[in-house]
């Protein structure tokens, strides 16, 4: 697990792409043993791997387990969530289901729901005075540039070129 996350890049992209999960166990039940928490970061790191990102932290409870992990723009968080419950959930009923079954019972080992929190390296108040803070358009530079544009258009050839009106305006009137 990287402790300085670095800046990653895609084909068209560049990111720093921090999300916090929290999963639950169905009926919030006391489930997990420390053995079922080491193997679940085993699982969710190879599973981090196959989704091209990474587990950064990982912790839990008997009831819960939190995850800090780095993953793709492209990838959804909802499809990401889908995974690792899916996954763990499996692999946890193979390997310990004598412990499980005591406490859990039907087909579910997770509860349906989740959290999800962004995690970026900013606080809030720092993003939003960063994006109100942009250099807005200037309404004269605008009109300049419309003026330049109107009456230009495109030959065949991909060049510029002036239309008639507009060549005439520029000679004074005189076509």
């Amino acid at each position: 697990m990287s402790s300085d996350f670095e800046w990653r890049t895609g084909r068209h992209c560049i990111f720093k792409n921090h999300i916090h999960l929290v999963f639950v166990t169905k009926y919030r039940r006391g489930v997990l043993s420390d053995a079922m928490l080491q193997r679940l970061k085993e699982v969710y790191s190879e599973t981090m791997e196959q989704m091209q990102g990474e587990l950064l932290e990982f912790d839990g409870e008997d009831d819960h387990v939190h995850l800090l992990v780095a993953c793709h723009p492209k990838t959804a968080v909802s499809n990401l969530a889908g995974k690792l419950k899916g996954k763990s959930s499996y692999i946890l009923r193979q390997e310990f289901w004598p412990e499980i079954k005591k406490k859990l019972w039907g087909d579910h080992f997770w509860s349906p729901s989740y959290c999800v929190v962004s995690c970026g390296g900013a606080p809030l108040d720092i993003v939003k005075a960063y994006v109100e803070s942009q250099r807005k358009p200037s309404e004269k530079k605008n009109i300049e540039q419309s003026k330049r544009f109107a009456g230009v258009k495109r030959n065949d050839d991909k060049t510029w070129k002036r239309t008639v009106a507009r060549r005439a305006e520029s000679n004074g009137g005189i076509r």
